[in-house]
């Protein structure tokens, strides 16, 4: 007969480590979003042109949704290192997870940037805009305001994803709940709160996901 004890107490006892693994996780989830956005919109232009420029903005989308993010980020800490390049378990992490943000976050705008109708892009040049800024006050925030919950969903990825940095030895909630866990075996205890985190947190960002949509959507082109 199985006569486990269940002992919450040495996880309360550890639980200003798991906040500190939490508040790193969000962290690097917002550190590799922004700048994964920030790639990610020439990406998603790229991807709309021909020749050189298609050519490698595809390569990165195509490498990056085709291969595990783990894998991305053994290359970005082992591999390297071959070339010299020894980078830390932090910015191996947030490397690997913003060009994986990048992958995806590119096909969300690219999709939602072609679903803006073309005669509004015919407007605005009629009345004297440039191209650019055609795309930033006209085309851009209607296709965000559309991709908006892709993106969301790219977020709660990449929040889950950075749980991979524990392999490379990153303290953040994943790691600190293994860490933690390994000096009282008190797996289950730590995993089960480790997890409640996780969905606390997914709940959070969601929460802010609606609030900024209710924003961008009264008023998206100006």
């Amino acid at each position: 007969m199985n006569d486990y004890v269940f002992q919450w107490g040495v996880v309360w006892r550890a639980f200003p480590a798991l906040m500190s693994g939490a508040a790193l996780t969000l962290q690097i989830t917002f550190l590799s979003m922004a700048l994964g956005f920030v790639i990610a919109v020439p990406l998603a232009l790229m991807r709309q042109s021909r020749g050189v420029l298609f050519a490698v903005g595809s390569g990165w989308v195509h490498i990056g949704r085709n291969t595990p993010c783990l894998f991305q980020i053994y290359v970005a800490y082992f591999g390297l290192t071959a070339f010299g390049i020894n980078l830390s378990s932090y910015v191996a992490t947030l490397l690997a997870l913003t060009f994986n943000n990048a992958s995806y976050l590119s096909e969300n705008l690219r999709g939602a940037i072609s679903s803006v109708p073309v005669q509004q892009s015919s407007a605005a040049r009629s009345l004297g805009m440039t191209r650019a800024q055609t795309f930033i006050r006209i085309i851009f925030p209607q296709a965000l305001a559309f991709a908006w919950f892709p993106i969301t969903n790219t977020v709660m990825v990449a929040m889950l994803n950075s749980s991979l940095g524990m392999v490379v030895g990153l303290q953040e909630l994943s790691g600190t709940a293994a860490f933690e866990s390994s000096k009282s075996f008190r797996t289950f205890e730590f995993f089960a709160i480790t997890a409640l985190i996780y969905y606390v947190v997914a709940k959070f960002l969601l929460g802010l996901s609606w609030v900024g949509f209710r924003k961008i959507s009264r008023n998206p082109a100006r």
